[in-house]
């Protein structure tokens, strides 16, 4: 099937081999359940994924149960499976996928879908649920985007919602009891499992606008409103990851020291999604890196977190590390913006000290309170002061332009902002800093305070951007920005509802895929698919919404409560920031009951 002359005429040939260190090959003939994780990107960013790694070690835990993966091919490949009608393979026993009882997709951002349809299609199986019955694959998904799940619900059989860590065994209880049977009497039974939403069950009305009226279940066992699944306690880390072959986006050993962030950014869903905090104990984590480091040979292992700062001890942990492990370079991600950031990556040993990022997203301090991005203006500038004190000649910042509220004159602000931490550089110095500024446009998501919110349109976003780059042409800034169109789509599909499967559908059939390649995006076949659906991107994406309205995803029940993410609209809308529950006094977002949110009352 796969053969040295097909390798020799693609790139990477590594990314379709398998055999890695520490991939795991099941008895094809003697495992009763065979699961495929796919990932709808390249191997280089899939194999960076930290979800797949933690259900990859808890489904071969089970012994009657085997997981393989199996990536987005790139093009070359493609062409050469499609030219020798070669179906998609997983990666550890190269079976195509069309013969696994289960293929599980990950789904983490929304410009992905199409190569959801384009791995369906290349396994040689049918793209829609309602084409696929019982000799198919049972179709599955999870991921932050299944908290919206309606757009992908024409091509997903079974969506799970939340953590899936312990749902995921559930699952399997509930499939080994119906496998081989009939497929809709399974889907039936696999719907009274807490956080599994299984949209064949649901029926979507609409009025003559083209509003959601209500999503309700069609069968006794679906329930109206999914509950997102909560681990309380994270469950151990893998250790045993699978090594790549070649250079990956992330390639360096990672391991889960806190899941969640209870800083209330307003436009940040996963801070929404993943609530509450849930902390790995120091042990653990020592242990973990321990054996990252014997099992994969890593050099460099990555902590991480939503904001890896407020993880409690997390500079006794990197002093222990540190001087326990004195050859390892230690990854600290999403540092936030404060001295106490700059002494930790300053602790680290000089070879752990790569770049300083930082993210004020705003360029004004009356912005920042808006989003709940608590950061003075006095103290930002007095942390970059520090930073180009001890040393370090360059920061890189992100700002995010289209912000609820948003004046131009927020965004001259950004450009203000980086002047004043430049003349700091050049004070400590003595010398011009580089200063790089990334520029995100704000996507407004389901479940957060601002999912009601419209999307800046193009011709005030290009407002913005030519004030930065006007503003920003000094020599030593690099100004770089997101493509608008990449943004308005971004905005579409994450707040749609089931109609835009139709758009996802016909965009696929025009060629689209890899969408979130700038060189493969194809904006004009996307504008297309919206037309012959009958729809608008902007219907989605740029109109604001009644806070009564109906949701596309109404039915999705985080555990944080419609009332909360209400009040902190309004509060953005007043200029009122909410202050850190770890911290302060509880928020009442609809959570505190759980053990983790009620250990610290």
């Amino acid at each position: 099937m796969l053969d040295n002359e097909i390798l020799h005429q693609v790139n990477r040939p590594a990314r379709y081999t398998g055999g890695e260190w520490n991939s795991i090959v099941k008895d094809w003939d003697k495992t009763h359940v065979k699961i495929a994780l796919a990932y709808p990107d390249t191997y280089e960013i899939g194999m960076s994924n930290m979800a797949v790694p933690i259900l990859y070690d808890l489904l071969n835990t089970q012994p009657d149960v085997l997981a393989e993966r199996v990536y987005a091919p790139w093009v070359d490949m493609e062409a050469q499976m499609r030219q020798r009608n070669i179906p998609l393979f997983s990666l550890e026993t190269r079976h195509p996928l069309k013969d696994f009882d289960i293929i599980g997709f990950s789904l983490g951002y929304e410009l992905a879908y199409t190569n959801v349809l384009n791995m369906l299609d290349l396994s040689q199986i049918p793209v829609l649920a309602s084409e696929r019955d019982g000799s198919y694959p049972l179709i599955i998904a999870g991921g932050s985007c299944c908290l919206n799940p309606e757009p992908m619900s024409d091509f997903i059989d079974v969506f799970i919602i939340g953590d899936g860590e312990e749902v995921s065994l559930e699952f399997l209880d509930a499939y080994r009891k119906v496998k081989g049977k009939d497929k809709q009497n399974l889907l039936k039974q696999l719907a009274t499992i807490s956080g599994i939403y299984v949209p064949s069950l649901y029926k979507v009305e609409y009025d003559s606008s083209g509003l959601p009226l209500n999503i309700t279940p069609t069968a006794p066992k679906a329930k109206p409103r999914i509950q997102r699944r909560i681990v309380t306690k994270l469950p151990p880390p893998p250790t045993r990851p699978v090594v790549p072959f070649i250079e990956v986006i992330h390639d360096r050993a990672a391991i889960e020291i806190q899941r969640g962030c209870s800083r209330g950014c307003r436009f940040c869903q996963a801070g929404m999604i993943y609530r509450p905090v849930r902390e790995r104990p120091h042990e653990e984590v020592f242990q973990a890196v321990g054996e990252l480091i014997n099992n994969c040979g890593y050099d460099e292992v990555s902590l991480v977190s939503l904001n890896t700062t407020d993880y409690t001890g997390i500079d006794e942990l990197v002093g222990k590390l540190s001087k326990s492990y004195p050859n390892l370079t230690l990854s600290l991600p999403s540092l936030r913006l404060d001295d106490f950031s700059i002494k930790l990556v300053g602790s680290l040993p000089t070879r752990s000290r790569t770049g300083l990022t930082f993210a004020p997203e705003a360029g004004s301090e009356r912005l920042r309170k808006a989003i709940n991005k608590n950061l003075t203006e006095e103290s930002l500038l007095a942390t970059a002061a520090t930073a180009f004190e001890r040393g370090w000649t360059g920061l890189k910042l992100y700002f995010m332009v289209g912000l609820p509220t948003e004046t131009t004159e927020d965004v001259e602000n950004i450009v203000s902002l980086v002047e004043k931490v430049r003349a700091e550089g050049k004070r400590a110095s003595g010398k011009k800093p580089m200063i790089r500024v990334s520029v995100a446009t704000f996507v407004p998501k389901p479940h957060t305070p601002f999912q009601w919110t419209a999307q800046i349109n193009e011709a005030d976003l290009t407002v913005r951007h030519e004030i930065l780059q006007q503003g920003l042409q000094r020599k030593g800034t690099r100004l770089s920005w997101h493509d608008p169109k990449t943004s308005l789509l971004e905005a579409a599909l994450s707040r749609g509802d089931r109609r835009l499967g139709k758009v996802i559908h016909r965009a696929w059939e025009l060629g689209c895929k890899f969408d979130a390649w700038t060189e493969h995006l194809n904006y004009g076949n996307w504008l297309r698919a919206f037309a012959d659906a009958d729809l608008d991107p902007g219907f989605y994406a740029h109109r604001e919404r009644p806070l009564d309205e109906v949701l596309p995803w109404s039915h999705i029940d985080t555990g944080v409560t419609d009332d909360f993410l209400k009040r902190e609209f309004d509060r953005a809308r007043k200029g009122l920031d909410t202050p850190d529950c770890r911290n302060n006094p509880c928020n009442a977002c609809g959570l505190e009951e759980l053990e983790p949110c009620a250990l610290k009352r």
